[in-house]
């Protein structure tokens, strides 16, 4: 068995998410606890408590996200025996990317805690609330996507920004171009479009403050080689060195999310089994849409781990 394992991002959250796990395992009670010192904060209240206004602000759902995802491998290193550096890859979903980095050992737990809680503040502050929007056009491939944008002519930007899945393209801009290009996604093969609770057009050019935020961060973060190779979101292959990483994580603020191509490659290269760590069981819907004859676990819970064994 060749396994990839992967971190779920931004949309999987939910109040009392890794509850469970810091009640059954001292292990993860430990790390929610280390990220909250890292924060200064109790980053764990409110994920386990809400309310679910505070926790889908971006500034918290990013390394809450990356908390439960890296709680829940180390239940899974203790419990079930997982070897990080026996997986084949490590791939995350946007901010799942810096997960997956925490798990190979490229980032320590804390200085991915708080790179995150910047990236969510700098995503936040690049663009006026209200002023941009994400949406989903289910139904369309790329092209179509690319046809409904250009067709939607006005003022604004907007872009694809993740290419998910074969049929579902979610894209990223101002609001009113947005708006403008799902009224007229059906006429280029969509079946449906709808914008998406999001508080900000991310993974557009629209957030080039953010990256330029990010591109201070980063360059005083400690990132080490990973020890199981990444396959990073912009290129869709796999990442080599600390400087490398740096760089492919400040384009990836701005960039498109090629998870169809990220999970195409990595079944090309002979992975067959996909592990989703963390929050939510999206990641697994999208990748049997991809690779339909690789096995997939969505793993978050303490009742998961039978699971896993089984897998």
């Amino acid at each position: 068995m060749a396994r990839a394992l992967v971190f779920p991002g931004q949309g999987s959250q939910a109040v009392g998410m890794g509850r469970t796990l810091a009640e059954a395992f001292p292990v993860a009670r430990e790390l929610f606890e280390e990220v909250d010192d890292a924060l200064g904060r109790r980053l764990s209240a409110i994920m386990w408590g809400g309310p679910m206004e505070a926790l889908t602000l971006t500034v918290n759902t990013q390394p809450a996200l990356m908390a439960h995802s890296i709680a829940m491998l180390r239940v899974l290193e203790k419990e079930a025996g997982l070897d990080v550096e026996n997986a084949m890859f490590v791939a995350g979903h946007s901010l799942g990317e810096y997960s997956a980095l925490c798990a190979a050992r490229a980032l320590t737990l804390a200085e991915t805690a708080r790179l995150l809680a910047v990236r969510g503040q700098a995503m936040q502050d690049a663009v006026p609330a209200g002023e941009g929007a994400m949406a989903a056009l289910i139904g369309v491939d790329l092209e179509g996507a690319q046809q409904a944008i250009d067709a939607a002519e006005g003022e604004g930007v907007c872009e694809i920004a993740n290419d998910n899945a074969p049929g579902q393209v979610v894209i990223s801009g101002a609001k009113t171009r947005v708006e403008k290009v799902c009224e007229g996604a059906r006429a280029f093969g969509a079946k449906m479009a709808k914008l998406l609770p999001v508080s900000a057009p991310f993974h557009s050019s629209l957030m080039a403050p953010a990256a330029a935020r990010m591109e201070e961060a980063l360059a005083g973060a400690a990132i080490k080689r990973p020890v199981t190779p990444l396959v990073a979101n912009v290129t869709a292959r796999e990442v080599g060195g600390p400087a490398e990483i740096r760089k492919l994580l400040v384009a990836q603020v701005t960039g498109r999310v090629r998870w169809t191509e990220s999970v195409s490659y990595m079944a090309e290269k002979g992975c067959d089994t996909f592990v989703e760590i963390g929050s939510g069981k999206v990641l697994a819907g999208l990748i049997k849409r991809i690779a339909r004859e690789a096995k997939t676990a969505s793993l978050g819970e303490p009742g998961d781990i039978d699971a896993f064994m089984k897998l």
